[in-house]
């Protein structure tokens, strides 16, 4: 084998670092424990409230979530009456997806309390360095999606 470290390999540590921020949100929000709901869920909420009556593919694109992912969160958030289903005038073959009062509630409360992990997770970085860190992440999604 060649020098492969895996401690060193930037996909395994970009996972690492996600799943170690999600984990600060999950906890410092209470969505699993307070609202019952999934990292997937919480995810597909919002994005539902930010899109503005996206469908589920537009949601794959925004979110980068596999469609089996993405259609398990929307039948369970549908299920609690938490976002809502409705055909597409233009394109009756697409359902559009809306949060239900209930859901832009739940939504409004884990949202500020997640832009205080955000901003809690940044203050142990520079302004310059939190910049970096965006511009860096931005360039390596648009990186990935050239062959």
């Amino acid at each position: 084998m060649t020098g492969f470290r895996l401690a060193d390999f930037l996909p395994y540590q970009l996972s690492v670092a996600s799943n170690a921020v999600s984990r600060a949100v999950a906890m410092g929000t209470g969505y699993e424990s307070r609202f019952g709901l999934t990292g997937a869920e919480w995810r597909v909420l919002a994005a539902v409230t930010a899109a503005g009556n996206p469908s589920q593919v537009e949601l794959g694109n925004a979110t980068g979530m596999d469609k089996m992912m993405i259609s398990r969160a929307v039948a369970a958030l549908t299920g609690r009456r938490l976002i809502d289903r409705v055909r597409d005038r233009q394109d009756r073959r697409t359902l559009r997806l809306s949060p239900t009062a209930e859901g832009r509630r739940i939504h409004d409360i884990v949202a500020s309390q997640a832009l205080a992990v955000e901003a809690r997770l940044l203050a142990s970085l520079s302004t310059a360095d939190a910049e970096v860190l965006r511009r860096a992440l931005a360039v390596l999604r648009t990186a990935c999606d050239k062959p």
